[in-house]
């Protein structure tokens, strides 16, 4: 796939500014930011703590809106839905793996992976199904029906990743998807999502202050003056 061809553009940032306000203070984070995110890509959000890089992912997912500027997704202006169409969106269309994994506990695992589908009031049967699918896509075969809280670190993250792959979205974004992660869990989780890439062709953004991650990536950016800008990941 041509990245560079403008067909190929899944997402496009135009012109966003994001500030935040304190009582003492005002802080710039984005200002007047263009960004493009090509079908399936891979690309890293990488710098310092402190200079947006969740802010920018929250955008990019529709969690958090900009004070200015477009965010525009194959031809649609995002932030001109309403809260009601902007969420059912970000559910059908957008997956989230984050740090800290959410996951219910007192359920089981095919159970969390089955709750995009069920808020998107699919049938439960087939969403049963496709949750025991995505579950042995991110090689938990033999753990459907263990509760979150029983199965390991990597495990539970794992879990996260085949509930943000339940609706088959167009875009996976991860913000510090192996910070709570030892080596060993860090480097599974590292090769499944390039597995997920190559398999799959989703676009993947990660958040993440793992170098060896972001070298995995085939492009890294960060922050600066609050603009987007290439950033290199050599130590």
């Amino acid at each position: 796939m041509d990245k560079d061809n403008p067909s190929c553009v899944l997402m496009r940032m135009e012109r966003v500014s994001k500030t935040f306000a304190s009582p003492t203070a005002s802080i710039e984070i984005l200002k007047d930011a263009d960004f493009i995110i090509s079908k399936g890509e891979t690309l890293a959000v990488v710098g310092a703590s402190g200079i947006g890089k969740s802010t920018l992912l929250n955008i990019i997912g529709t969690l958090d809106r900009p004070d200015h500027g477009q965010v525009i997704f194959k031809g649609q202006n995002l932030f001109s839905f309403d809260d009601e169409k902007l969420a059912a969106f970000r559910n059908e269309r957008i997956g989230f793996v984050f740090q800290f994994h959410y996951l219910l506990p007192g359920f089981t695992a095919r159970e969390n992976v089955m709750i995009p589908g069920l808020i998107a009031r699919k049938n439960k049967k087939k969403v049963e199904k496709q949750a025991e699918n995505m579950l042995e896509r991110v090689g938990l075969a033999d753990r459907h029906f263990h509760r979150v809280e029983d199965l390991s670190g990597g495990e539970q993250q794992r879990v996260a990743i085949a509930r943000a792959l339940m609706m088959k979205p167009d875009l996976l974004l991860a913000d510090e998807p192996t910070g709570n992660l030892d080596e060993k869990n860090s480097d599974s989780i590292h090769a499944l999502l390039d597995q997920l890439n190559k398999e799959l062709d989703m676009t993947i953004v990660v958040v993440t202050h793992n170098m060896k991650l972001a070298h995995m990536m085939g492009k890294t950016v960060t922050i600066q003056n609050g603009t987007i800008a290439p950033a290199s990941t050599k130590e």
